[in-house]
Parts: structure tokens; sequence; C-alpha cells
């Protein structure tokens, strides 16, 4: 069904909509780089219901003003991600007769239905929905979804009893009975995890109790206790789908399973270790394809400016630094993203290969063939590459062999261990890489960090302490004028308080002033220091001013940067 040619601003002004309003909604579609369909839906000074009036006179679709909740059904929306209905504004309803009603509050949600259609085998008749009332039935929705596969969960106890036996698992798990309780429980964790946006499934074995976890925007936090009759049968079924040896229960096993959820494919790295009382259990949840834009790293204006320039320039090499799961993957991919083009070769390699990105040459190391940064690093140099990813520099063969790339042409994307950025000259220089060397071919040094969003909905004004304001090294003065926020929790963020996570970042980039004490091997504060008298802004000062912007809380600067960086 095409889009009418009626223009949007005349379509929403027909429906009482303000020139003022409209301004705003073309200023923010602008700046953020949407639609103004998009803008007038998301701002507060526009009815939601002029909108979906405008929306149905330009797609030809009816408007659904109201929506019952009890017709939703959780078995619609199983296999839905919250994070993909609310992405594209989309939500199904309920059947009629053979037909699937789908409510939209934008026309981007047309591009999934025909995944729902091939998920739930239905033809889809999709309808406009008010933004307002679509949101309450997707909360609501979801919330029954989850009561469900908690239920689900709590009756286990019910189905196994006091069973400890472990000769059954086999019979129950291989038997293809998708009705199984071990099946069901495993899918609704799966299912589960993934509406809550977490990135990690931990499974974790004691003495007297079994208990399941879920990373939440880098937190972990409990999720269920399952009965103990189920643990053995519990992590037979995760190692059967992950492929790996049911038989072996000694040593440590890594395998993968790939799942189809709501039109998206997940990747999960299933990883088991032996302990005391049986197997520990984590999956990592990987989203295929899924790569953030540059724009959506939360970088400050002028970082993003300064990291974009050195992501261009012909040689040299780029460092990107920070503790594990501070989120460094993520950034070289979209830099690699948004400098990926047919005029260039781009290589990688990584472990593993967490982001599949179209056009470049992505190599997954192995070391039971000797397949390492270091040994692709030296074949990638015969492939006529112009930029190089290596997953991370960690020994002096792989950092020289980088040094080299750098000095003939290349320029080497890579990330280093190190708390701040100044600690990578002098990480580089313990690895054996000459002091001369450095300053020649280091470009930048990205240092980061990821903070939890507060949730917008029920964050709380308060006036910090003079000890949170200590900590930080920050003034009365410097937050006159700002609102200061602490997390509360509510529905929409799963009780935490926060809702997603962005970066905090510093950016050192290579200035003459600074090559003298780069060569004379000088400590990392008296680089640091120099860089800071140079103008960079440390990862602290983009936390402080993302708090005072109501983004994070002190709370979280202090959780990931309490080194002082």
């Amino acid at each position: 069904m095409g889009i009418r040619r009626t223009p949007v601003d005349k379509a929403l002004a027909g429906y009482g909509v303000d020139a003022e309003s409209l301004r705003a909604a073309r200023s923010t579609a602008d700046r953020q780089g949407m639609s103004l369909r998009q803008a007038a839906r998301k701002s507060d000074k526009i009815d939601p219901v002029a909108v979906a009036k405008a929306i149905s006179e330009l797609s030809g679709l009816p408007v659904l003003y109201e929506v019952d909740h009890k017709r939703i059904t959780p078995d619609l929306i199983r296999n839905l991600p919250l994070s993909l209905t609310r992405e594209r504004g989309i939500l199904p309803l309920y059947l009629s007769g053979e037909q699937l009603v789908v409510g939209l509050c934008d026309l981007n949600g047309l591009s999934v239905c025909d995944d729902i259609r091939v998920l739930l085998g239905r033809s889809i008749r999709p309808v406009i929905v008010p933004s307002d009332v679509l949101e309450l039935a997707m909360n609501d929705a979801y919330e029954r979804a989850m009561q469900d596969a908690s239920a689900m969960i709590d009756g286990l106890e019910d189905e196994f009893g006091d069973e400890g036996g472990l000769d059954l698992e086999a019979d129950l798990i291989e038997s293809g009975d998708d009705e199984a309780p071990v099946i069901r429980f495993v899918n609704a964790l799966l299912t589960q995890a993934i509406k809550e946006r977490a990135s990690d499934i931990h499974i974790e074995p004691f003495e007297k109790d079994l208990i399941v976890r879920y990373r939440v925007d880098g937190v972990l936090h409990e999720a269920h206790r399952p009965p103990q009759a189920v643990k053995a049968r519990l992590v037979a079924r995760v190692k059967i789908m992950a492929g790996l040896n049911i038989a072996e229960k000694r040593l440590p096993q890594d395998g993968r399973i790939r799942r189809r959820m709501g039109g998206r494919e997940i990747d999960l790295r299933v990883s088991t270790v032996p302990v005391r009382h049986g197997e520990r259990v984590v999956m990592r949840i990987l989203e295929k394809g899924k790569v953030i834009s540059m724009g959506a790293l939360g970088m400050p204006d002028h970082i993003l400016e300064a990291f974009g320039h050195t992501i261009k320039l012909p040689h040299g090499i780029l460092l990107v630094c920070g503790p594990t799961g501070s989120g460094k993957s993520t950034t070289l991919n979209a830099a690699i993203t948004s400098i990926n083009s047919p005029d260039k070769n781009i290589l990688t390699i990584e472990d593993p290969i967490e982001y599949e990105v179209h056009g470049v040459g992505q190599v997954q190391v192995n070391h039971k063939i000797n397949l390492t940064f270091a040994s692709a690093l030296r074949s990638f140099l015969r492939q006529d590459p112009d930029v190089i990813l290596v997953g991370e520099i960690r020994d002096q063969e792989t950092a020289d062999n980088a040094v080299q790339a750098s000095l003939t042409g290349h320029l080497v994307f890579s990330t280093i261990h190190t708390n701040d950025s100044a600690g990578a000259f002098a990480r580089l220089t313990e690895m054996g890489v000459q002091p001369f060397l450095i300053a020649s071919s280091l470009e930048g040094v990205l240092a980061q960090r990821l903070v939890r969003r507060l949730c917008t909905v029920c964050r709380a004004p308060y006036i910090p302490s003079d000890e949170e304001l200590s900590d930080l090294e920050v003034s009365r003065s410097d937050i006159a004028g700002h609102t200061v926020y602490r997390a509360k929790g509510c529905n929409e963020c799963n009780s935490l308080g926060y809702n997603g996570r962005i970066g905090i970042y510093e950016f050192l980039g290579m200035r003459e002033e600074l090559k003298p004490l780069i060569i004379s091997n000088a400590d990392s504060g008296a680089i640091k220091a120099k860089a800071i008298e140079l103008g960079m802004k440390t990862l602290r000062d983009d936390g402080v001013a993302k708090v005072l912007e109501g983004v994070t809380t002190f709370d979280e600067i202090l959780r990931v940067a309490r080194d002082g960086s």
C-alpha cells in the first residue's frame, strides 16, 4: 500500500497541529536525522490522535482508537522482543478470522509485518493506533507475558517434584518433544532475557540453590531460582542446543546457539565450566547484523569530530582502550561501518566476531591452528588492505606488526587494556615497542566506559550531597542551573531505574607537543597532564557533563570511573 503524496506537515495541520509545534517537530527531525512523522510522534506538544489521523491519511490505513488489552495473548508476542516493538512502533493485537490485526503508530513498522507474517504463519492486517494507546497496550501485554513466563518457570517444581536422578536427562531432552518441561523452560528463559535486553544469561548451581541471573545494562541481577531437580537437565538441554558433549562434565566447553526471534538473527555464545556443585553456564547474547552508528555512541561533539577525523586518515594506529565490557568492539565496528565503502579494502581479525559487517573481510581467531592476531596481521599485509582491524594488541609480536603496518601506509584499528588514554603509551612500551615508533605511528587513543542511562519515566530530581560532589571533584557552582537526577524504578525499566547504556569518553589525539614526552618515555601521568593542558577532557569530565544533562547519575560515574580517570 503506497504512501499518498499529501505533505506530512499539511496533513498534520489539517488535524489541528499549530505552526509552532510543526516547526519544533521539523527542527527535531533535522537535528536527529528522523522523518517529520517520527518527530511528530515523539513530540509532547502534538496530540497522538492527530498524528494517527495524519498517518492514516498518508497511508490509507484505518485508525484504531482503542485497544482491548485482553485480546493480546502471550503467544502473539512471545518471539517479538520488546525493544523491537518499541523501536518500530508495532504490536500484534488480535486475530480476526484468519488475519492477524497488527497495530502501528508509524509506517516504519510496515517493514516488520512480513517478518511477523512468516513467524506466525498468518496474513497481516495493519491498522494505525495512536502512540500513547499503543504504548499502554505494549506495557500491559509484555507484563502479562512476563508473568506467563515466570509462572512456567515456577511451575517446574510441580512437574519435576524431587527427582534428582540423571539417567533420564538424555531421553527427556533428545525426545524431540517441544512440550517437554526443560525445553519449555529454556525457551521461556531465552525469550525473557531478550525481552529484558540482557547481554548475558548466567546459570549457577550451588549446594542448595540453582540461580539464573541476567546481565542487563552491564549489571547482574537475579531473575529466577528454578528447582534443584532441573539442574542437570537444564545444562544438558543448553549443551545440546550448542552442539556440546552432554556426557563430558569434567572439562570446560564452548559452543554457539543460533536462533531467529522477532525476525532477527540472535547468536548465543555458550560457555560451560565445571564447579563444585555441577556445571556453570554463561550465554552471551549477540544480535547478528546489529551495528550501532557513530552518532548513536553518545560521544560529545568535540570527540566525535576528532575521532571521525582520525578514522579517515590514510595511515597510522588508532587505539580504543578500557576494561572488558566497556564497548570497545562496538565503537570500532561503528567506525569501520562509517568508513566502509566500495573503494576501501577492510580486513579484520577478531576473537570472536561479534558483529557482521557487509563488505568487510572478517577473520575469526583460531588458536588450535595458530591463527592468531599476529599471524593474521602478517597475512593481511599481502591482501592489499587499506584498513586493518585487530581485535586486541596483547603481545609484542602483534604490537610490532601493527606498527609496521601503519608505517607502510595502512590504517590500523585495535583495542588495548589500559584504564585511560595516556596509559596506552606505557603499555606499548612495556610490550617492547620503541617509544620513537609509538610517537611516529600512533594517531589517537580513545578511552571509554559504559554507564547506564536513567529511565526518563521515573528518574527523580534531588540535591547531591557534599560527599558525592567531592568524590567527583565537582563544586556546587558547577551544578548551578542544572537538575541532577537519581534512579528510582518503575514498570517501564523493570524497577531498575535505568534503561539502556551510553558511553563516556576521552580522546587523546597525537599532538607535536606530546611527542617529546613519548620519545623520552615519560610516565602516563605526565602525558595525561600535558594532554589536559592542551584541552583534553577526561572520562570524568564527560561523565559529569552527562549527569548534568540528566542522562545518568553520579553513582554510575563513580562505579565505572572510580580510578580517577
